[in-house]
């Protein structure tokens, strides 16, 4: 933990220098010291918890229905051969479309509301999590499962007491930046087509120029996009236990 906030506070101690010696624009990148007195205003605002709340719940739920639906047709892909014949190359297709572009149509499928955000968050967050999640279990050892298949072990003990565990960590790097995915994918939508969310907020600070304040809250994004990365890293340690050095 140092080393990076010995860095960070370098890096922030610059910005301040430079924007106190004119050296940077303050109207267009306004002073860390600007931004801290921006983010203390809006932290005694209502409206901004308010805001924050609505962009967590769409980012968690999600998050929870994308990374789902990926451990599913990701172990049903990479367990049964015809479906993955079948299906995979759409979700090759589909991954490869720029699916930012796809939130107007959410919109206008979804409404306004908060399913359309969750729609997008979970389509953004999925594709990263079957991709892990076949090559995971396309890594197993073929030669285990032929030991496990002499010593008499049925489709479901190969597949949980094997495929499984042996998957699950190349599964989980997937699942680690699906939730900083999904918050990307909310954070879009209610730019799109939002009335409440961080998102909104930052749109409307810079239509009214509050410069400062906006970007108060893209770095507040950034601490809760850290945090929620860590949380699923110190998951992932709880959970595979068996794949630590």
């Amino acid at each position: 933990v140092g080393l990076p906030v010995f860095v960070g506070v370098v890096l922030v101690a610059m910005w301040q220098i430079m924007g106190s010696l004119g050296m940077i624009n303050e109207i267009m990148i306004p002073s860390p010291s600007a931004i801290a007195v921006a983010f203390g205003e809006l932290v005694t605002r209502g409206y901004f918890w308010d805001a924050t709340w609505v962009t967590l719940k769409e980012t968690l739920y999600g998050f929870v229905i994308g990374v789902s639906l990926g451990l599913i047709i990701g172990a049903m892909t990479g367990t049964f051969q015809t479906f993955r014949t079948a299906f995979y190359p759409f979700v090759i297709a589909f991954q490869n479309t720029p699916r930012v572009a796809l939130a107007p149509i959410f919109l206008t499928w979804f409404g306004f509301g908060i399913t359309s955000k969750v729609v997008m968050a979970a389509v953004i967050c999925f594709f990263p999590v079957v991709i892990n999640t076949v090559a995971g279990m396309s890594s197993v050892d073929d030669n285990a499962k032929m030991l496990f298949r002499t010593m008499g072990a049925s489709k479901s003990q190969i597949f949980f007491r094997l495929t499984l565990p042996g998957a699950s960590a190349v599964a989980f790097a997937g699942v680690k930046p699906a939730l900083t995915l999904a918050l990307l994918g909310a954070i879009v939508a209610e730019f799109v087509g939002g009335s409440v969310g961080l998102g909104v907020l930052i749109k409307e600070l810079n239509f009214q120029l509050e410069v400062a304040k906006a970007f108060s809250v893209v770095l507040f994004l950034a601490v809760i996009g850290l945090v929620l990365y860590g949380l699923i890293e110190l998951l992932e340690r709880y959970l595979i236990t068996w794949n630590r050095d």
